[in-house]
Protein backbone atom coordinates (compact mmCIF):
# COMPACT_ATOMS: atom_id res chain seq x y z
CA UNK A 1 0.00 0.00 0.00
CA UNK A 2 1.64 3.63 -0.97
CA UNK A 3 2.12 6.24 1.69
CA UNK A 4 -0.87 8.63 -0.21
CA UNK A 5 -3.08 5.35 0.46
CA UNK A 6 -2.19 5.25 3.85
CA UNK A 7 -2.46 9.00 4.29
CA UNK A 8 -6.09 9.11 2.62
CA UNK A 9 -7.46 6.17 5.03
CA UNK A 10 -5.92 8.26 8.11
CA UNK A 11 -7.63 11.64 6.72
CA UNK A 12 -10.94 9.43 6.40
CA UNK A 13 -10.77 8.15 9.75
CA UNK A 14 -9.77 10.64 11.73
CA UNK A 15 -12.48 13.02 9.79
CA UNK A 16 -15.50 10.09 11.04
CA UNK A 17 -13.87 10.42 14.85
CA UNK A 18 -14.00 14.22 14.37
CA UNK A 19 -17.70 13.94 13.97
CA UNK A 20 -18.66 11.72 16.74
CA UNK A 21 -20.22 13.33 19.39
CA UNK A 22 -19.85 12.22 22.54
CA UNK A 23 -22.07 14.40 24.64
CA UNK A 24 -25.18 13.30 22.49
CA UNK A 25 -27.64 12.52 25.32
CA UNK A 26 -26.65 15.90 27.31
CA UNK A 27 -25.47 14.10 30.54
CA UNK A 28 -21.35 14.68 29.68
CA UNK A 29 -19.17 17.52 31.10
CA UNK A 30 -19.67 21.20 29.57
CA UNK A 31 -15.66 21.18 28.89
CA UNK A 32 -15.27 23.02 31.75
CA UNK A 33 -15.85 20.00 34.01
CA UNK A 34 -19.23 21.72 34.90
CA UNK A 35 -22.62 19.09 34.58
CA UNK A 36 -25.09 19.19 31.80
CA UNK A 37 -28.71 18.60 33.49
CA UNK A 38 -29.92 16.53 30.33
CA UNK A 39 -31.29 18.90 28.24
CA UNK A 40 -27.71 20.31 27.08
CA UNK A 41 -28.27 23.45 29.51
CA UNK A 42 -25.15 23.89 32.24
CA UNK A 43 -27.29 22.55 35.20
CA UNK A 44 -25.09 25.32 37.24
CA UNK A 45 -26.11 28.19 35.29
CA UNK A 46 -30.01 27.22 37.16
CA UNK A 47 -28.63 28.45 39.74
CA UNK A 48 -28.71 26.84 43.44
CA UNK A 49 -32.19 24.81 44.46
CA UNK A 50 -32.14 26.34 47.77
CA UNK A 51 -31.60 30.01 46.12
CA UNK A 52 -35.45 31.38 46.00
CA UNK A 53 -33.71 34.03 43.26
CA UNK A 54 -32.60 30.91 40.82
CA UNK A 55 -34.27 29.31 37.79
CA UNK A 56 -33.26 26.16 39.68
CA UNK A 57 -35.83 26.69 42.95
CA UNK A 58 -38.21 27.81 40.17
CA UNK A 59 -38.24 24.77 38.43
CA UNK A 60 -37.92 22.14 41.49
CA UNK A 61 -39.54 24.07 44.11
CA UNK A 62 -42.47 26.95 42.51
CA UNK A 63 -42.92 23.87 39.70
CA UNK A 64 -42.35 24.73 36.04
CA UNK A 65 -45.04 22.50 34.46
CA UNK A 66 -49.35 22.15 34.69
CA UNK A 67 -50.60 18.59 33.83
CA UNK A 68 -54.14 18.25 31.37
CA UNK A 69 -56.07 15.90 31.36
CA UNK A 70 -56.64 13.92 28.03
CA UNK A 71 -58.17 15.89 25.03
CA UNK A 72 -58.23 18.54 26.91
CA UNK A 73 -56.58 22.34 27.56
CA UNK A 74 -58.48 23.25 30.66
CA UNK A 75 -56.34 24.00 33.67
CA UNK A 76 -57.04 21.83 36.72
CA UNK A 77 -57.26 23.07 40.10
CA UNK A 78 -53.62 21.43 40.96
CA UNK A 79 -52.25 23.27 37.78
CA UNK A 80 -53.99 26.49 38.43
CA UNK A 81 -52.23 26.56 42.44
CA UNK A 82 -48.99 26.07 40.48
CA UNK A 83 -49.79 28.77 37.69
CA UNK A 84 -50.24 31.02 41.13
CA UNK A 85 -46.28 30.49 42.45
CA UNK A 86 -45.26 31.09 38.93
CA UNK A 87 -46.89 34.40 38.81
CA UNK A 88 -45.90 35.42 42.23
CA UNK A 89 -42.26 34.45 41.02
CA UNK A 90 -42.12 36.33 38.14
CA UNK A 91 -44.12 39.48 39.79
CA UNK A 92 -41.17 39.53 42.05
CA UNK A 93 -38.65 38.79 39.58
CA UNK A 94 -39.36 41.01 36.40
CA UNK A 95 -35.54 40.66 35.10
CA UNK A 96 -36.82 36.96 33.66
CA UNK A 97 -39.60 36.69 30.67
CA UNK A 98 -40.97 33.13 29.92
CA UNK A 99 -41.64 31.27 27.14
CA UNK A 100 -44.78 28.50 27.92
CA UNK A 101 -44.38 25.19 25.74
CA UNK A 102 -47.93 23.06 25.21
CA UNK A 103 -47.45 19.07 24.79
CA UNK A 104 -49.61 16.60 23.70
CA UNK A 105 -49.21 12.81 24.14
CA UNK A 106 -48.63 10.62 21.39
CA UNK A 107 -52.18 9.65 20.62
CA UNK A 108 -54.01 11.16 17.84
CA UNK A 109 -52.16 12.67 14.42
CA UNK A 110 -49.48 15.45 14.98
CA UNK A 111 -51.62 18.10 13.68
CA UNK A 112 -54.49 17.56 16.12
CA UNK A 113 -51.82 17.02 18.99
CA UNK A 114 -49.69 20.92 17.65
CA UNK A 115 -53.28 22.48 17.84
CA UNK A 116 -53.89 21.08 21.71
CA UNK A 117 -50.37 21.73 22.77
CA UNK A 118 -51.02 25.32 21.36
CA UNK A 119 -54.19 25.34 23.31
CA UNK A 120 -52.70 24.38 26.43
CA UNK A 121 -50.15 26.79 26.38
CA UNK A 122 -52.61 29.29 25.53
CA UNK A 123 -54.42 28.38 28.84
CA UNK A 124 -51.25 28.67 30.61
CA UNK A 125 -50.68 31.99 29.75
CA UNK A 126 -54.07 33.42 29.86
CA UNK A 127 -54.11 32.24 33.27
CA UNK A 128 -50.53 34.01 34.19
CA UNK A 129 -51.84 37.53 32.88
CA UNK A 130 -54.92 37.28 34.53
CA UNK A 131 -52.62 37.29 37.46
CA UNK A 132 -50.70 40.08 36.87
CA UNK A 133 -47.91 39.14 34.58
CA UNK A 134 -47.54 41.06 31.76
CA UNK A 135 -48.55 39.96 28.05
CA UNK A 136 -45.15 41.02 26.80
CA UNK A 137 -42.94 39.04 28.80
CA UNK A 138 -44.92 35.80 27.90
CA UNK A 139 -44.64 33.91 24.64
CA UNK A 140 -46.26 30.44 24.20
CA UNK A 141 -45.06 27.50 21.63
CA UNK A 142 -46.20 24.49 20.74
CA UNK A 143 -44.58 20.64 20.54
CA UNK A 144 -47.49 18.53 20.01
CA UNK A 145 -46.29 15.27 20.83
CA UNK A 146 -42.90 15.87 19.47
CA UNK A 147 -40.68 16.03 22.86
CA UNK A 148 -42.28 13.39 24.92
CA UNK A 149 -41.14 13.11 28.41
CA UNK A 150 -41.73 9.71 29.00
CA UNK A 151 -41.90 7.42 26.44
CA UNK A 152 -44.06 4.03 26.70
CA UNK A 153 -47.66 3.15 25.15
CA UNK A 154 -49.58 3.42 28.76
CA UNK A 155 -51.13 6.02 30.84
CA UNK A 156 -48.31 6.15 33.06
CA UNK A 157 -46.31 7.74 30.26
CA UNK A 158 -49.29 9.79 28.73
CA UNK A 159 -50.69 11.33 31.95
CA UNK A 160 -46.73 12.91 31.36
CA UNK A 161 -46.50 14.25 28.30
CA UNK A 162 -50.03 16.15 28.41
CA UNK A 163 -48.26 19.23 29.73
CA UNK A 164 -47.44 23.16 29.60
CA UNK A 165 -44.21 23.78 30.73
CA UNK A 166 -42.64 26.99 31.81
CA UNK A 167 -39.17 28.08 30.00
CA UNK A 168 -37.42 30.95 32.01
CA UNK A 169 -35.42 33.33 29.93
CA UNK A 170 -32.77 35.20 32.48
CA UNK A 171 -32.22 38.75 31.34
CA UNK A 172 -35.40 39.07 28.93
CA UNK A 173 -37.82 40.77 30.79
CA UNK A 174 -35.51 43.81 32.14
Amino acid sequence: MSILTKALILIAALGLAACNNPDRNGDAANGDGSPMNGTGINSSALGDPNDPNSIAYFNQTIGDRVLFAVDTSTLTPEGRAVLQGQAQWLLSHPGYAAIIEGHADEQGTREYNLALGARRASAAQDFLISQGVPAGLLRTVSYGKERPLAVCSDEACYSQNRRAVTVLQAGAGA
